[in-house]
């Protein structure tokens, strides 16, 4: 005689929504590492791309900035502008995986900082 467990199938309902879930969100993660974000510092001066990997891709320097006498500000410029694309891309993901899980911090779950 086999035993009957009450609502075994709503169990097996819910680890198919925590795997599509999970899938959803490989998805969503393996495009947001694909897409490009671009920031600025300096007024525009410097400009640097980088993608949700958080690698640079392209960075952008305006001739007037370049002084000879002032390289401290050129090097502060781009530091600032490759944080700030590095932080959009992180931006990017966090809200989109929030957008998945409901805000829901499940640990293991990829790409959930």
């Amino acid at each position: 005689m086999k035993a009957r467990i009450p609502n075994a199938g709503a169990g097996g309902n819910m680890m198919k929504k925590i795997q599509d879930m999970q899938a959803e969100m490989e998805r969503v993660q393996k495009e947001l590492e694909e897409r490009d974000y671009t920031a600025s510092a300096g007024g525009g001066v410097v400009e640097v791309t980088c993608n949700g990997r958080h690698e640079l891709k392209n960075i952008k320097i305006d001739p007037s900035a370049v002084d000879p006498e002032d390289v401290e500000m050129l090097e502060d410029f781009i530091m600032l502008a490759v944080n700030s694309a590095i932080s959009k891309a992180a931006d990017m993901m966090d809200q989109e995986m929030g957008k998945i899980t409901g805000g829901l911090n499940i640990p293991g779950m990829p790409g959930m900082f």
